[in-house]
């Protein structure tokens, strides 16, 4: 067979890894990041740090680290910056969200004050429960655009990078749903320039970044690179976008858990969900409309998983109810509850209840970390569009339109992998298992 051979950009000069939103997981990012490369700390949690891959046959036993096999930025070649609606600089920030122990933000203090928040493009509309002081103003939603698209400029310059990544770190916006604005990049652009209501604060930054060629992944619920106009621009500007919504704590055991009762075929009657929550995040979820925004990416993964068109059997009544509950006491500790009621042979009905105490922006930071890296190399390797090998690390991965998103964690690492492998001109593995058969897969 003919191997494609990718030609990969080396990862020279310095990567800015933007983020909107220097709240607790942009901080717990910028802290980690300079603990590790202090030597004061382990890159836990971050599959570019510390995955292996293995390459080629079994019997070959020949395994990789991922930092080893694909050309990724080093750590100390990171510069990090990013907007906020509240002026404090990054050391600020991490003390006021509580993330982390007094003794590490000490040790990181000096190269978290120099991070200082860039004026946020900020509208109540879509985010109602929270309001700062240092947003930017302008006619038009158009003129913010811009004034993002300076921003990147700017900052490249002053700090001498090469280029950049961003990835969305702030608050979940009120819920929105395409409508004709959204359906091309024209429309999209004519609705920038007259203001148009249903054009949030996270397409105007999605907008901005592929306007100035910038990677752009989307951590949250919002939808913005879903949308017509944004996947016609990343092709234009031949850009890669990823999203949505890091997968980190209750989904994350959902998307374990589902697959595998479902390739058991073990049916399942009702799933309920429910969290607390204390941080700016859980605040700003207590609205009826940014918290519709993260319902529709936490409930959409059971039934992708439990399709009741392919096993009408087993999933064809499932009550999946999904709660957040704002609750201050508990910080960024959140708690997580899960009662699912199933189903085997015969109809019998049994339960499993898990209780996932996590802490939320723990969780996040390497996901952002990972996808800032992996969407520079797709950027380096002439990637365009959408990135569907990122699924990994989205409750709600997007995906051409008319495919179903793939949501089996196992399967997305699969995707992921085959994907490095395709970048170095390795063999890709599909675990057939048949040599014996006089087939050699490349998987024995």
């Amino acid at each position: 067979m003919t191997k494609t051979k990718i030609n990969i950009e080396a990862p020279k000069g310095k990567l800015a890894i933007l983020t909107p939103g220097m709240g607790a997981v942009a901080t717990t990012l910028y802290a980690g990041v300079e603990a590790i490369k202090m030597g004061k700390a382990e890159p836990i949690g971050s599959y570019t740090q510390l995955g292996r891959i293995r390459l080629g046959k079994r019997s070959e036993n020949r395994f990789k680290n991922v930092k080893d096999l694909v050309p990724l930025a080093k750590l100390d070649q990171i510069v990090f910056g990013g907007w906020d609606i509240f002026p404090e600089n990054a050391y600020e920030a991490a003390k006021h969200a509580k993330v982390l122990e007094k003794d590490l933000l000490e040790m990181v203090k000096e190269p978290l004050s120099k991070i200082k928040p860039m004026k946020a493009v900020f509208d109540k509309n879509f985010i109602k429960r929270i309001e700062g002081t240092n947003v930017k103003t302008g006619k038009t939603k158009m003129d913010l655009a811009e004034q993002l698209r300076t921003d990147i400029k700017t900052f490249l310059k002053d700090n001498g990078c090469d280029r950049a990544v961003m990835v969305w770190c702030a608050s979940t916006e009120v819920y929105t749903p395409p409508s004709a604005v959204h359906a091309t990049v024209k429309s999209f652009e004519e609705g920038l320039k007259n203001n148009h209501p249903e054009i949030s604060p996270s397409q105007i930054y999605t907008y901005a970044a592929l306007k100035e060629r910038v990677p752009y992944a989307n951590g949250s619920p919002n939808v913005s690179v879903e949308m017509g106009w944004a996947q016609e621009l990343s092709i234009e500007m031949a850009t890669p976008i990823s999203g949505s919504d890091f997968k980190t704590g209750q989904t994350l055991i959902k998307t374990v858990v589902a697959p595998g009762l479902r390739n058991r075929q073990l049916g399942v009657a009702g799933w309920y969900s429910t969290n607390i929550l204390g941080n700016r995040d859980g605040e700003v979820l207590d609205d009826p409309g940014s918290f519709k925004s993260k319902e529709v990416t936490k409930s959409g993964v059971l039934s992708d998983i439990f399709s009741k068109e392919l096993y009408p059997e087993l999933y064809s009544n499932i009550s999946h109810v999904v709660r957040i509950n704002y609750y201050p006491p508990r910080g960024d500790n959140k708690e997580g509850w899960d009662n699912i009621d199933i189903f085997g042979w015969l109809g019998y009905p049994m339960q499993i209840k898990i209780n996932f105490l996590c802490r939320d922006s723990i969780l996040a930071a390497p996901l952002v970390l990972d996808l800032a890296l992996f969407s520079d190399l797709a950027g380096r390797a002439k990637m365009k569009g959408i990135q569907e090998w990122l699924s990994f690390y989205y409750k709600m991965p997007i995906t051409k339109p008319g495919l179903n998103p793939e949501h089996d964690l196992s399967v997305q690492l699969l995707k992921l992998e085959n994907t490095l492998r395709f970048f170095t001109n390795e063999e890709l593995i599909n675990h057939l298992g048949l040599t014996h058969y006089g087939v050699d897969e490349g998987e024995e």
